[in-house]
């Protein structure tokens, strides 16, 4: 890679970490309070470097009247110090506070900006399907940052919780630093030069003098020392994005046995399920060995540095101290000084390895903001044209559905239910009938034409999603349980065959979980009964019930919707849930090397 390349890769760094970074101190409704604490903390950072030119000041003159003896200069000097040791402390001490409070207030802000665009318009849900579908992320920011990975971001979780405190904290932290290097080497850069004095030597019959050699030999110090470190540690920052990675698919992989324990346990999958986890752990310790390999390289190098700057301005400075020239106090404070000038210098060393992790941090943020701002920023219903409100029958023209890879299901169908024709859909599995709900509710972005859904309507989905929490919060979702008395709720779940529940509404639990697949999707129909819509969308709703269970429920739904004005779609394979209905939208493959898989047939029940 050629410095041309590096230099731009470090200014699409820099624009990664400004994009961001900029909304919340220039657009967000908190961003006077932000650039308030930015500017306290910057005071602070700067009132620290001068209390240090005191305290190098100081140095001096304490040691000298060590030297000479002076007891009253002495115990003088120990005064001074301890007021200005006092200084020091007080503003260390809130310099830190405002700066962690800036941090979490940043953190708190970004979290919630980045979570509710990843909520807003079913964006968490096409994420998904794209990366599942292998799909591709754009090439491209909203501000037209180009990024390294262009898959959809995996572990979105991640993102939300680790990487935005990762980002917030390197982000102040960092720059804080650097500023506070740049505003130490500016205080300190004149003392060491004055102090320093001038460095003669002959060379081919001439005389050569060179003013401020200390600060010179300061530069050179640092800058072998930057640059090697460069060429030591930049394999760093390719590891750290994929330790990030790996941890994040480790702890996913965990959360998914312990969701789907009671399915694990009775497949007795549990060896399979270690042998899995332990290829992950695996990945983790492999690419980690790697990474604390380059660590130990940096460390052992960072160390030799840091301990040779240590002695390093006292041999320069030794002869001038020998020969009377300066003081023990000045060279004291040479000392000093050469380590500020050496420590501001050498910031990029020191902190080489923070660096490389928070581009790893940035460059995962950014391309998790970038699919957010670019691919999933439609509106429910923007992939295939939804309108609601004012339909007073369900219908779909020029329905076209495609899957993931491009395979086309649905070819420009048209098709129509009226109030009171409820509707059974049958065809092969796999054929799309999901997917068909998908688009009529406005969540599948491979869909092409026109939906309208009337007013009050609602979904049964295959596998029903209850909080963890109360059952009366469960039982509401995603309206607020207070909205409805406890006669409500307990009616509901009488009329779902729960009448066992009915006495829990306030039990707290994981009730994916704890409940049965036949418990879950009679707490799914008990939503429906609560909240008694006018048209209902059932996909498979009953398939884990037996057939009384099946035919007691399947009768309230119908009665249900009859009796708002509305009617009963549904999704089944089982011969005895076609009693409930009058039409049916038959999936009937087509030919091969048509336009699309399927027809769908219309027409009354026979």
């Amino acid at each position: 890679m050629t410095w041309s390349d590096k230099l731009a890769r470090f200014k699409l760094f820099l624009r990664q970490v400004w994009h961001l970074s900029s909304p919340y101190f220039h657009a967000s409704d908190e961003k006077w309070k932000a650039r308030g604490l930015l500017a306290a903390i910057v005071a602070l950072n700067l009132g620290a470097v001068y209390m240090l030119v005191l305290l190098n000041e100081w140095n001096r003159v304490f040691f000298d009247a060590l030297q000479n003896k002076d007891q009253a200069v002495f115990l003088a000097q120990l005064w001074r110090f301890t007021y200005l040791a006092m200084i020091f402390i007080v503003i260390a001490v809130y310099r830190f506070y405002l700066t962690q409070l800036l941090q979490l207030r940043w953190r708190a802000w970004m979290t919630r900006d980045l979570m509710h665009r990843w909520l807003r318009g079913h964006a968490f849900y096409r994420m998904e399907l794209a990366r599942y579908a292998g799909a591709a992320e754009p090439t491209t920011t909203a501000a037209g940052l180009p990024h390294p990975n262009q898959r959809v971001p995996d572990n979105p979780d991640q993102r939300l919780q680790e990487d935005i405190n990762l980002f917030t904290g390197q982000t102040i932290g960092l720059s804080m630093g650097f500023l506070n290097a740049v505003v130490t080497l500016a205080s300190f850069v004149g003392v060491l030069w004055a102090l320093s004095g001038s460095f003669s030597f002959s060379f081919g019959g001439n005389s050569f003098t060179i003013p401020g050699f200390m600060v010179w030999m300061a530069v050179l110090y640092c800058a072998v020392g930057s640059v090697l470190t460069h060429y030591i540690g930049r394999p760093l920052i390719g590891l750290n994005f994929e330790q990030q990675k790996r941890e994040a698919d480790y702890r996913h992989h965990l959360v998914r046995v312990r969701e789907y324990s009671e399915s694990i346990a009775l497949d007795h999958g549990e060896a399979v399920e270690e042998k899995n986890l332990d290829t992950r752990f695996s990945a983790v310790l492999s690419n980690y060995l790697r990474l604390i390999g380059k660590q130990k390289q940096l460390v052992g190098f960072t160390n030799l540095f840091g301990q040779a700057a240590t002695v390093f301005p006292f041999i320069i400075a030794a002869p001038r101290f020998f020969s009377g020239a300066i003081q023990l106090g000045e060279l004291m404070q040479i000392g000093n000084a050469f380590d500020r000038v050496q420590a501001s210098l050498s910031w990029f060393v020191d902190n080489y390895d923070s660096l490389a992790a928070w581009r790893a941090t940035t460059e995962r943020l950014t391309s998790f903001e970038a699919v957010l701002s670019k691919s999933v920023q439609a509106a429910p219903g923007d992939a295939v044209g939804l309108a609601t409100g004012d339909a007073n029958a369900i219908e779909a023209l020029g329905l076209t559905l495609q899957l993931p890879g491009g395979a086309t299901l649905l070819q420009g169908v048209t098709l129509h239910a009226a109030p009171g024709q409820h509707t059974l859909i049958q065809g092969p599995s796999g054929s799309g009938k999901s997917t068909l709900f998908r688009a009529l509710a406005g969540i599948w972005p491979w869909a092409g034409g026109r939906v309208a859904l009337p007013p009050r309507t609602m979904f049964i989905p295959q596998r029903p999603y209850f909080p963890d929490g109360a059952l009366r919060d469960a039982l509401a979702y995603p309206e607020p349980a207070s909205i409805y008395t406890d006669a409500q709720l307990k009616t509901a779940l009488d009329d779902a065959l729960l009448p066992a529940l009915a006495e829990r509404l306030d039990d707290r639990d994981n009730w994916t979980q704890k409940l049965s697949g036949g418990e879950q999707q009679r707490l799914a129909i008990a939503r429906v009964l609560l909240k008694r819509p006018a048209w209902v969308l059932a996909d498979e709703a009953t398939s884990a019930l037996d057939v009384e269970a099946e035919r007691a429920l399947y009768q309230r739904l119908r009665e249900l919707t009859r009796d708002a004005g509305g009617a009963l779609l549904s999704i089944a394979h089982r011969p005895t849930v076609a009693d409930f209905h009058q039409y049916r939208w038959r999936f009937v493959p087509q030919a091969a090397g048509g336009a699309a898989r399927y027809r769908v047939e219309q027409g009354a029940m026979v």
